[in-house]
């Protein structure tokens, strides 16, 4: 079952210059427990934009480029496919929840195959070059919705949103 975990801003942004262009330690904690014991799925910009392999996560990486296939091919925690048809073919083989994270193309690529949403949004805008693919939310139940104020750890206000296919 693939999901998608993601956050974006009122405007969509998701990403701004290879990175978040917030810092919201509330949606890093949610992220590590969505996706903790799960395979994550993403390209390879969205790969150099975190800190490191992430513990306790398979890194399932599209990417074309051979120099980068090269480097992760014998760290057992990074897996490079380079043909979107070989990816396929190894999620149909998975029957734990596979979590796409990033970027634009992958959501793109998985919107009509996707089962579950986990959405975080800022109440905030910011600039952005990376957008969010606009999904067709009319598919889907929303299943939770949980709302945070700013705090001392959190400049901004925030929404956990979980939505589930029809």
């Amino acid at each position: 079952m693939i999901s998608y975990v993601w956050a974006e801003d009122e405007a969509t942004n998701i990403g701004y210059h290879g990175k978040l262009p917030w810092h919201l330690p509330a949606d890093l904690h949610h992220f590590r427990n969505l996706t903790i014991n799960h395979p994550i799925i993403m390209g390879r910009k969205t790969f150099a934009s975190l800190p490191g392999v992430l513990p306790g996560r398979l890194h399932v990486v599209l990417s074309h480029d051979d120099n980068f296939r090269k480097k992760y091919y014998t760290n057992k925690n990074v897996l490079v496919f380079n043909q979107i048809s070989d990816l396929k073919t190894w999620i149909k083989d998975q029957e734990q929840e596979i979590c796409v994270i990033g970027g634009n193309s992958l959501f793109e690529l998985f919107k009509e195959d996707v089962k579950i949403l986990h959405r975080t949004i800022i109440h905030e805008k910011f600039k952005g070059d990376v957008q969010m693919p606009r999904l067709n939310y009319s598919k889907f139940h929303l299943i939770n919705e949980e709302n945070y104020l700013p705090d001392n750890e959190n400049k901004y206000a925030y929404s956990f949103l979980d939505y589930q296919r029809k």
